[in-house]
């Protein structure tokens, strides 16, 4: 087979995947259809933003009070400001890969994978791929422990309230993982990423209700304080040994990798958005709102969480000591962020979702089960296609990140570890790797020694963040039992 041959058959199974009507040949002159046969993509700057703002301002916007504390006033805000310069700078990048050659009128790469096969090749494309669907399917995870947290939360402090503060309110986290579970099958059955433009609208808006109310009761908190917490270094040596300290602040590096990425599902964003005027020029202007945005609203939410509680700032800004009263509007965060958690988890799940779909239907082009769409008519919501395999492998993958999710309960070190293992690979490495060999950058010149000194910078930071960590779930794995997780 020849690299056109190959590259004319992922174009066909992603058409007969992602789209449900006959298949057409390309029609670069039709407005029904892009020049790549696919209907029109009705992507623009906001839904391309509102996604990245659902993927980026999850729940590692909480974590970032402690990572603030573990950092200190002069390296927590900095650690911040650098991630989002780097972040943005190599979304850049990573969006002028989207098509190989010409920017306007180039071969598109539907996923990263592609990108990477159309720039690196190689085992290179297997390393990214195990890298990035391995992180998606972590992130999975992440967000199903954070979002029983939340519930949990909403159930405690009215529990508190009731009892007067004398029930201790000791909740099992497992029904609430599973009740999210179950809603995640059902939105798991959307076919594609295309169809999810509402449900980030939804969640990007829940992200700011949750944060800006953190950010309020942060500052309510300085104000009953009457000063503010916190030192230049951190948490002191003390509170915790020199050891706890050095590992600490490696894993509030990790929080905080992870609180900016969104690189692994970026190319994945930027294929459902509409041209004229090319994709990346609209992605990286995407980028640049999202990326100030969510600067904006880490700084205030960090700084203003470490300034309230200073050592003591919980790993969950929300479910923090402290914040039980007032208890409704501590409620309508901790729903916000469900609600928010629900939208995130299917922007980081579709991507695996789709990739595992198009390899099935690449290796049994013939199966009925796996490629036969069966029509049903829904009221309210009109005509749906059903597919079998659709519909039983991510029902099995929901299931299967809600069980570990109550095996490995672990918010906080979970989330240092996930930023860690995909930050350097998918938000540096690839991105940078691909971009000097797209614009041909010659080695050894001034831009190329640059490039590599941000890219070897990033992997050291990246292997400090991944072993502080480990040392965390390596302490939680001493003092707890898999399936009897209560707070």
């Amino acid at each position: 087979m020849t690299m056109g041959d190959n590259t004319k058959n992922q174009q066909l199974h992603h058409h007969q995947i992602f789209d449900v009507s006959v298949d057409v040949p390309p029609q670069g002159g039709s407005k029904c259809f892009d020049d790549d046969g696919r209907l029109k993509r009705t992507g623009t700057v906001w839904t391309s933003s509102a996604h990245i703002i659902t993927a980026v301002i999850g729940s590692g916007v909480l974590s970032l009070a402690w990572a603030t504390a573990q950092l200190g006033w002069v390296a927590g805000p900095s650690v911040m400001l650098l991630f989002s310069f780097v972040t943005y700078y190599t979304s850049t990048l990573l969006s002028a890969c989207y098509r190989s050659g010409d920017s306007v009128t180039g071969k598109r790469n539907y996923t990263y994978m592609d990108a990477v096969r159309s720039n690196l090749g190689g085992a290179k494309v297997k390393i990214c791929g195990c890298v990035q669907y391995l992180n998606l399917f972590g992130v999975s995870i992440g967000y199903t422990i954070a979002s029983s947290i939340s519930m949990m939360a909403i159930k405690r402090s009215n529990c508190f309230h009731n009892s007067g503060g004398k029930n201790p309110c000791h909740i099992n986290s497992n029904p609430y993982m599973i009740a999210f579970g179950i809603t995640e099958i059902i939105f798991s059955q959307i076919p594609n990423f295309d169809q999810l433009w509402w449900l980030s609208i939804v969640a990007a808006v829940m992200s700011f209700t949750y944060s800006t109310i953190g950010l309020g009761l942060g500052i309510a908190q300085v104000a009953a304080n009457g000063n503010i917490m916190g030192s230049m270094t951190g948490i002191s040596i003390g509170t915790v040994t020199p050891m706890q300290k050095m590992w600490r602040s490696f894993q509030a590096l990790g929080d905080i990798a992870f609180a900016y990425s969104y690189s692994l599902i970026l190319i994945e964003i930027q294929d459902t958005i509409r041209s004229p005027p090319s994709e990346s020029k609209t992605m990286k202007r995407a980028t640049q709102i999202s990326v100030a945005v969510t600067t904006l609203f880490y700084m205030l939410c960090g700084c203003m969480g470490y300034a309230a509680f200073g050592d003591l700032s919980p790993g969950n800004l929300l479910t923090g000591f402290g914040f039980y009263n007032p208890y409704w509007l501590l409620d309508i965060a901790n729903a916000a962020i469900v609600v928010h958690l629900v939208g995130a988890y299917q922007v980081y799940a579709q991507p695996l979702f789709a990739f595992v779909e198009k390899t099935a239907a690449q290796k049994f082009p013939d199966s009925d089960f796996i490629t036969k769409d069966i029509r049903l008519q829904i009221p309210g919501i009109g005509p749906y296609n059903l597919n079998l395999f659709r519909m039983i492998w991510r029902t099995a993958f929901v299931i299967i990140t809600t069980v570990i999710s109550m095996i490995l309960p672990f918010f906080n070190d979970v989330v240092g570890l996930l930023g860690a293992f995909g930050f350097w690979p998918l938000t540096v490495y690839f991105p940078v790797e691909m971009y000097i060999v797209q614009k041909k950058i010659p080695k050894w010149s001034t831009r190329w020694l640059c490039l590599q000194i941000l890219s070897v910078a990033c992997l050291i930071i990246t292997i400090a963040a991944a072993a502080g960590s480990i040392a965390g779930v390596v302490s939680d794995l001493k003092v707890y039992k898999p399936f009897k997780t209560s707070y």
